[in-house]
């Protein structure tokens, strides 16, 4: 992976990691001062968790759309070099295999 595309990547990671520690923080805040209800028994801790998973999705939707679609367009560059790559691959096999049985076969016919 080239260091671009790593940046690009790790950058949008960091980012949405972020606004899912900002979620986590409010609704973590949210549910011990009553705003939101908490969970039963032991699962108060899952439920923070769920909500704040929730709530950071739709929000890094759309607040990360140029981040994303950033990344999105090194990885789609990244595939194509290596569909390209994994085609040329193929047709250097295809002529090694036509040269030794054109070989193979001049030396049997003669």
């Amino acid at each position: 992976m080239e260091s671009d595309e790593w940046i690009e990547m790790l950058r949008y990671t960091l980012m949405r990691l972020g606004i899912f520690a900002g979620c986590l923080a409010i609704v973590w805040g949210a549910v011990y001062s009553g705003i939101f209800p908490r969970g039963f028994g032991e699962s108060n801790g899952l439920w923070v968790l769920l909500l704040a998973l929730v709530l950071s999705a739709p929000i890094s939707w759309v607040a990360l759309r140029k981040e994303r679609d950033r990344a999105s367009v090194q990885i789609v560059h990244r595939v194509d070099r290596m569909k390209a790559n994994l085609d040329a691959n193929r047709s250097q096999e295809d002529e090694s295999v036509d040269a030794s049985r054109a070989q193979g076969g001049a030396t049997t016919s003669g």
